[in-house]
């Protein structure tokens, strides 16, 4: 009979679930050499964050099928070797979004209610009915920074009691939106419009610090800000700052860049607010994620095919030949647009074409891989070939999908339009030497491999001197040039530099290539 290994404490539903199908041991506190000594006794190991699914006990697992991990976060399992040795990672990302958007409910009340200060003013023996006076949030701008999961159920909570919702999220179509009943914005308006401000976007490289001096200074005065999502979306240092400055009237924080957060200012500051990382901390929350990391790991060891997959599948052999060399191409054809769409209105929909001789085969790993590559850099979840298509229709995005059996400029070639509210932007890009080759930006046809950590896209007027002109400002600036593509329609008319660098590219450096005279527009994509 299938054997599951407990590594950490889950939900008693949970185990009982997993033991009407498998024998269960539930051994909880092992040292790594302790795991490493038994689990390749198991077929499943089940693990929290307590403990480390390292490489070395992955190797020790000679039968493992499958690793889960009772929660949404994976960073405690080796992926990589994971993947490697034919294990499926699964995860239960769902079970906590009630409890995190019951918890962002109850921060907004208490902020608009005073209800720990006045809780503590009546535990020193006090009665001051004046110190403590409130505001209702019936009428308020509730403003939802990330339409997520958690953010989804935030917001049908504010509409009944009565608030306006405004919503920033470029990853949400327009069709969803007007579905959940919300308005859309751009991340000033809603700062700008908003009484009560919710951040619940995941934590990227992008997202990083979102909520600086800048973006508090836009904060209407007396309005409030909540974060139940990660510590590391605001600058505190800046919130601070705009709290002793008075224009903001309270802040609610359940997380903390730093954990604990030990003397930070914000804990004793008295407008704001904390609690120590509880947005998943309910009964209900910690027995749905156990049920939910038991029903994965069982579906994998029938065989069946899982929601919560975090970690990429093996291609079938008939197609992996034919196949395999273009899913490179379509993830990055998918991460580029994503990219190339920040600031260009919302996410409406995608249409995908192959031509060639990869049009005669099932598509459906390719829009997977494109899929896997437009939405990573906007996810919270692990984006893989699994969940992608999932994960895009949850947002609404509407997928369209054509083949041609020939291409006449290449064999084979994977041609993706991302339709946004602002307009279309195409990419269009083969395989060959094994190497990603991006063929088509738009209209202009070119040949690049985008293998630097940097790349500068300029549509600009096709006359003498403009690529001596970005050079010679990139030069000056101590950027280094790997290589430069240019793509036209005519001698002297519309074209489009491409150039590859080994350095980032400091604002002020792209406004002065920007105010060149023959340039269009100009931007940069980090890969």
């Amino acid at each position: 009979m299938t054997r599951i290994l407990i590594a950490d404490p889950i939900d008693t539903e949970g185990v009982e679930l997993l033991k009407t199908q498998a024998d269960v041991d539930v051994k909880t506190g092992l040292k790594p050499q302790e795991l490493m000594e038994i689990v390749g006794d198991y077929e499943a190991l089940i693990v929290r964050s307590e403990t480390k699914v390292t490489a070395e006990v992955i190797q020790a697992g000679k039968h493992l099928q499958v690793i889960a991990r009772a929660g949404i976060g994976v960073d405690n399992i080796d992926l990589d070797a994971a993947t490697a040795g034919g294990i499926a990672v699964v995860n239960a990302p769902t079970g906590n979004t009630i409890a995190a958007a019951e918890h962002t409910m109850a921060l907004m009340l208490s902020l608009a209610r005073k209800v720990p200060q006045a809780h503590q003013s009546l535990k020193q023996g006090e009665w001051n009915r004046r110190a403590f006076m409130g505001i209702e949030v019936r009428n308020k701008t509730l403003g939802i920074i990330g339409l997520g999961r958690v953010g989804s159920e935030v917001a049908r909570r504010a509409q009944s009691f009565a608030m306006h919702v405004t919503v920033y999220d470029p990853f949400v179509t327009p069709d969803y939106a007007r579905f959940l009943g919300v308005s859309l914005a751009s991340l000033e308006e809603l700062l700008s419009r908003a009484d009560i401000v919710t951040l619940h976007t995941p934590l990227t490289e992008n997202t990083r610090l979102l909520i600086g001096e800048r973006q508090l200074a836009l904060m209407k005065p007396g309005s409030c800000l909540i974060n139940v999502a990660r510590g590391e979306l605001i600058d505190e240092d800046a919130l601070v700052k705009a709290l002793d400055e008075g224009n903001l009237a309270g802040a609610a924080l359940d997380v903390f860049s730093k954990e604990p957060p030990g003397e930070s200012p914000l804990v004793k500051h008295p407008k704001v607010i904390a609690t120590p990382h509880l947005g998943a901390s309910t009964q209900e929350a910690q027995r749905e994620v156990a049920i939910e990391a038991s029903e994965q790991v069982m579906a994998v060891l029938r065989g069946e095919p899982t929601r919560n997959a975090v970690n990429a599948p093996f291609l079938p052999p008939e197609v992996h030949t034919m196949v395999a060399p273009y899913l490179p191409v379509a993830s990055t054809v998918g991460k580029l647009l994503t990219h190339m769409a920040e600031g260009e209105g919302q996410f409406v929909g995608i249409s995908i074409n192959y031509q060639g001789e990869i049009a005669q085969h099932d598509s459906a790993i390719l829009k997977s891989a494109v899929l896997t590559g437009l939405l990573n850099p906007v996810s919270g979840e692990r984006v893989n070939l699994i969940n992608a298509p999932l994960l895009a229709q949850q947002r609404g995005l509407k997928i369209a999908e054509g083949k041609s059996a020939a291409s006449q400029e290449y064999g084979n070639l994977v041609t993706v339009t991302l339709q946004t509210t602002k307009g279309d932007i195409t990419l269009a890009g083969t395989s060959m030497r094994n190497e990603v080759h991006i063929v088509k930006v738009n209209d202009f046809w070119m040949d690049m491999v985008p293998s630097v950590p940097y790349l500068l896209f300029v549509e600009q007027r096709d006359q003498p001197g403009v690529i001596g002109a970005v050079g010679t400002i990139t030069g000056k600036n101590d950027i280094n040039v790997s290589f430069m593509v240019v793509g036209r329609m005519s001698p002297r008319g519309q074209a489009m530099m491409v150039v590859g660098l080994d350095d980032p590219v400091p604002p002020h450096v792209l406004e002065e290539i920007r105010d060149l005279k023959q340039i269009e527009s100009a931007r940069v994509v980090r890969l």
